[in-house]
């Protein structure tokens, strides 16, 4: 498949940072939402961020913005939506998105999810890193935890999501499975690299993963 587009989802409400524009906070004299940007972009062909509200206010970082079409703050699925959307219009056939929160995710992110997704007939892909001994303990079958703001998604598969979307569904990884939605395994050593900021306490965090 061709370099798929990327999409920045920066569309959430950030209740556990007191609200606001999570991305703009900022460690080692950059913003997240920056370094997100910086991250991603040479991964891609293209790239947009999806936002609510008043779309001027992230004019100094380039991007297009695109904003949800499901009302209601709708999770991460309905920024992957208005994606697929913006993607359409530039006539792609994939995106590949990343969390505004999360400054450290790997760069080779996009090429390894495309490599799982060789053979699918929509290309559909969640990031995943292996379960800690202490997240086993603590229950699940399941060896790994998936990423479902780190994906790969098909445009063909848009109208099927808008879809579920206006039936009501908000987890993610119910519709991937749906569709034969596979996984690409990351490592997390020397720490999880799809660590994200969500309270003040990790903020402090990834100043000290930065260093």
């Amino acid at each position: 498949m061709t370099k798929p587009l990327g999409v920045i989802l920066a569309g959430g409400l950030a209740t556990r940072m007191g609200g606001g524009d999570k991305g703009r906070l900022q460690i080692g004299g950059q913003s997240l939402l920056k370094r997100v940007r910086d991250r991603l972009a040479p991964q891609v062909s293209g790239l947009a961020l999806n936002a609510n509200g008043d779309a001027a206010r992230f004019s100094d970082l380039g991007l297009p913005v695109v904003a949800d079409t499901i009302e209601g703050f709708a999770g991460p699925l309905a920024g992957v939506l208005a994606g697929l959307d913006w993607a359409a219009e530039q006539g792609a056939e994939a995106i590949v998105t990343a969390a505004a929160d999360t400054p450290f995710f790997p760069q080779d992110l996009v090429a390894r999810l495309v490599a799982a997704s060789d053979g699918q007939k929509y290309p559909l892909v969640l990031a995943t890193t292996p379960r800690t001994g202490e997240e086993l303990k603590s229950g699940g079958r399941s060896k790994v935890n998936r990423h479902p703001t780190f994906g790969l998604w098909p445009v063909a598969l848009r109208e099927d999501l808008r879809a579920a979307l206006n039936d009501g569904l908000r987890k993610v990884v119910l519709w991937t499975d749906q569709h034969g939605g596979r996984e690409a395994l990351f490592e997390a050593q020397p720490f999880d690299p799809f660590f994200n900021v969500n309270t003040p306490e990790d903020l402090k965090r990834a100043e000290e993963l930065l260093r």
